[in-house]
């Protein structure tokens, strides 16, 4: 799959999340993604686990599968994620230290996904998570955090929140991420992925 190892220097690296349909798969593969996001929270990009299954299915090997999971065990995302198939499974909100270490012995990567906070511990890896994923505030709401800020982080880490295909040329260069996120800044609707933007998106990512 498309997962450098750490300390690997590369194109930016891009995350396109939320997708539903067989068809958002096929335009995310055939645009470059390097990852695919599928939602299991209760949300307008909710997929339940057979739907993550069969889509989950139709990704060719290199690109990384993620299942997203908030407001649930560490042990429930653990089953819904080998039930489905995924290769990867995000964590997103206030997940303690404990949470990594019991899905540790899983075959998955391990994402964990918060907001930059005054306590946030912005080392890659310190709950034992491959990837770090900074989100705004509100994930998947399309709102930006301070991109001006003055904390730079190093390692394997993804910029989210309020990217779209006009702003994350900007964002990336404020911030210098290892990669990207993306899931509102690539809908019509929300909820509904518009394929012009996916790919707009990948482009305006990789030439930035």
């Amino acid at each position: 799959m498309r997962f450098p190892e750490p300390g690997t220097v590369g194109p930016m690296y891009v995350k396109l999340c939320g997708l539903r349909t067989g068809a958002d798969v096929e335009v995310a593969v055939d645009a470059g993604a390097d990852a695919i996001g599928f939602v299991f929270t209760p949300s307008a990009r909710q997929v339940d686990p057979d739907t993550a299954k069969r889509l989950v299915a139709a990704v060719p090997p290199e690109v990384l599968t993620v299942g997203v999971f908030a407001g649930v065990s560490a042990r429930e995302a653990g089953d819904l994620a080998v039930a489905a198939g995924v290769g990867a499974i995000q964590l997103h909100g206030d997940y303690p230290h404990e949470a990594f270490t019991a899905l540790a012995d899983l075959p998955v990567k391990l994402i964990r996904a918060t907001s930059l906070k005054p306590d946030t511990d912005l080392r890659v890896g310190a709950y034992g998570e491959d990837l770090l994923l900074l989100d705004s505030p509100i994930p998947g709401s399309g709102h930006t955090w301070d991109l001006d800020s003055d904390t730079r982080l190093e390692g394997e880490w993804l910029l989210a929140g309020g990217l779209t295909t006009t702003t994350v040329a900007e964002a990336i260069k404020r911030t210098r991420p290892w990669g990207v996120d993306v899931s509102s800044g690539i809908e019509s609707s929300r909820g509904v992925k518009d394929h012009t933007l996916m790919r707009a998106f990948v482009t305006a990512a990789r030439e930035a």
